[in-house]
């Protein structure tokens, strides 16, 4: 996943709010937002990467969260491990210090990593990489910081970095947080942050940030819907997706809302459509 705008404890009852592309390869295998079982048992609710086994971003029917983007540099560390199975190894369950103390920096590529838990309330971030200049390469050690209640907005840098793409989505979620205050809300609450996900638009030069890759590709990659169809390379999902707490005391109800794309022929890449649409609402029991 390479942009996500989230809220976390924003309003009463509503302990999580997202909108976030992925961006990916065209030809890595991928299966769209569904229900699957982790290794060692635990449903999810999360997309899959059929190369690895692991997911960017997924809900553990046990009431878990995780999100991961990369960190952009020009020169990427080729990790060991896959960066997904740290979002399943958290869904599995480990408790954070355990979780946290057991993960080796240097064996994956650059990581940003959110992981929540919406019985305690309790939320966090934690990188691979020096906050200050992510773009620098893995660090042998961890960083982050607990998340107190608010909005927030990761791209391929640290979290919060003021990109102007990661600015517009955390301002359409900022807006979308007023329209969702029921636990059914109004229809079509969603379409303000599912156009600000489809926004191609690219920043202008003064903005684009530096991280190695030449101000071509910055620039590409400057936009909210990334287009690269000579290297193979785009946006290749767009999700919104709402938890909030149920009439029951016990649960939550959590509403998600996938978008797939997928690329035209190779003759005409520059073409994409939208392949995909899924609706899902269910229950996470509290425990």
């Amino acid at each position: 996943m390479c942009l996500i705008a989230f809220a976390v404890r924003a309003q009463p009852d509503l302990p999580l709010l997202l909108a976030a592309n992925r961006d990916e390869f065209f030809d890595r295998p991928t299966a769209p937002l569904h229900r699957w079982t982790l290794p060692g048992g635990g449903e999810v609710l999360a997309g899959r990467d059929l190369r690895e086994g692991g997911t960017w971003l997924g809900v553990g029917l046990s009431g878990r969260v995780a999100m991961l983007t990369n960190v952009r540099s020009a020169q990427p560390h080729p990790g060991q491990r896959s960066r997904g199975e740290l979002v399943t190894r958290w869904l599995a369950g480990e408790p954070l210090e355990a979780f946290r103390a057991d993960l080796k920096p240097l064996a994956y590529g650059g990581f940003n990593l959110v992981v929540g838990e919406l019985h305690t309330g309790a939320w966090y971030w934690m990188s691979n990489c020096d906050p200050q200049r992510p773009a620098a390469g893995v660090q042998p050690r961890l960083t982050g910081r607990t998340l107190p209640p608010g909005v927030y907005g990761l791209s391929n840098a640290a979290l919060d970095t003021p990109w102007p793409k990661t600015l517009r989505l955390k301002a359409a979620l900022a807006r979308a947080l007023h329209a969702t205050h029921d636990t059914e809300p109004a229809p079509g609450w969603e379409n303000g942050l599912a156009q600000a996900l489809a926004d191609d638009a690219t920043a202008p030069a003064h903005q684009l940030p530096t991280t190695g890759v030449g101000p071509g590709c910055e620039a590409q990659l400057s936009s909210a819907f990334v287009r690269m169809p000579e290297r193979a390379y785009g946006t290749r999902s767009s999700l919104v997706l709402r938890i909030a707490a149920a009439p029951a005391a016990t649960d939550w109800r959590l509403d998600a809302h996938e978008w797939t794309h997928t690329p035209q022929a190779p003759e005409a890449p520059h073409h994409w459509d939208e392949s995909r649409r899924c609706r899902e609402s269910l229950s996470l029991l509290a425990g």
